[in-house]
């Protein structure tokens, strides 16, 4: 077949890593395949090395800095030009599927509509507010997708009210498990903390429901209890959220852990630097869908705490490769944490960890699921 996939984001995070392996498998088993992105990044290359061709198409990516009466106009004119372009596509190329990874991009299903070509999403996603904008959503999904790939359980919930559930199929992520598997060459002495400490880590984009500020908080409370911890936060910002750096730092200087916390930035190194930590946090505050970096930690034997909603409960067994903490209670969250400060415990909790990614979200699933979906 000859495939047409549209994507979001041009970075390496968790939905770009899905699209990358997705690429990888339709090449593995000869389709042709074409991704349409809006923008270059650090993403285009890998799609590259993966045997895709890529194109560039300012697709008119849906983001909350457009919800006001300006920012929609600006959207509906963009989609409506990238609908335009990518039907040129399809005719040239004959494209026999389009694929759209993530609900931020509209335009692919808008353009398989007009050429009468299949239409997959696969959604990310979940959206509790505004309800108006969900409902829209749901309403296009309903109308231009003959199926809705969802991640995990929660999503499915999330959408079941204005997408009908026979129309949705839950398919779990699964990455290849490999450089987690592997001795990888340890990180730690670049952190500058000291050669005995106890570190934990959390990896996401900076943003204020990835709950960076509360991450620090958190810190600011283990911390005088236990000296010897050290607290790692690795992820760039969302395009238009880099004023949270100086947020984070302020509040950092305020608690006084400028040399407890380090902000590492966005990093390509995540199999090493996970092998460099002992606890993975995800202190979310909205539900995270279904996070590719549990299953990239639980993979490394590092057990994962984190905030008690969305995908991450399908995926820790809560007391044996991980637990849950309240996503609003910096407290109560310390003292759920302070129960695993302990090195054998860690490492107990790591391998069941590592056991269950290898048999509950295996790459081959994830796989034989979504080829019978789009073949």
């Amino acid at each position: 077949m000859k495939i047409l996939l549209l994507h979001s984001s041009s970075d390496q995070y968790g939905a770009s890593k899905i699209l990358l392996g997705i690429v990888q498998l339709l090449v593995k088993r000869n389709h042709q395949v074409w991704v349409a992105l809006s923008e270059e990044g650090p993403l285009s290359n890998d799609l590259l090395q993966a045997g895709a061709d890529v194109i560039y198409i300012r697709l008119g990516i849906l983001r909350r800095k457009y919800f006001s009466p300006p920012g929609i106009i600006n959207r509906l004119i963009t989609i409506r030009k990238a609908k335009k372009e990518l039907e040129k596509i399809i005719r040239q190329e004959n494209i026999d599927l389009v694929y759209s990874n993530t609900t931020g991009v509209l335009a692919g299903a808008f353009a398989a509509s007009k050429c009468r070509v299949k239409h997959i999403w696969h959604v990310h996603e979940i959206i509790e507010n505004p309800q108006w904008f969900k409902r829209i959503l749901g309403k296009i999904m309903r109308q231009y997708a003959q199926t809705v790939v969802v991640v995990s359980e929660a999503v499915k919930k999330s959408w079941q009210l204005v997408i009908p559930e026979n129309k949705m199929v839950v398919v779990h992520n699964g990455i290849d498990y490999s450089p987690y598997l592997q001795e990888q060459p340890s990180v730690q002495a670049s952190f500058g903390f000291p050669e005995d400490a106890l570190i934990i880590g959390m990896v996401g984009r900076v943003h204020y429901w990835k709950g960076q500020d509360y991450f620090i908080e958190i810190a600011g409370l283990l911390h005088p209890r236990f000296p010897q911890l050290r607290f790692v936060m690795v992820g760039d910002a969302f395009p238009g959220y880099e004023y949270l750096y100086a947020q984070l730092d302020n509040q950092m200087q305020q608690l006084q852990l400028q040399d407890v916390v380090k902000q590492l930035g966005f990093r390509n190194d995540i199999p090493s630097l996970m092998q460099s930590i002992d606890l993975l946090l995800l202190p979310s505050q909205l539900p995270d869908p279904f996070p590719t970096v549990i299953l990239e930690a639980m993979a490394s034997a590092k057990p994962v705490i984190a905030s008690q909603m969305g995908g991450a409960l399908e995926m820790i067994e809560a007391g044996i490769t991980g637990d849950f903490m309240p996503a609003q209670n910096a407290e109560e969250a310390a003292n759920r944490i302070a129960n695993w400060l302990d090195k054998e415990k860690l490492n107990t909790a790591g391998l069941a960890a590592r056991q269950r990614v290898l048999e509950k979200f295996s790459r081959e699933a994830w796989e034989n699921k979504l080829i019978k979906i789009i073949e």
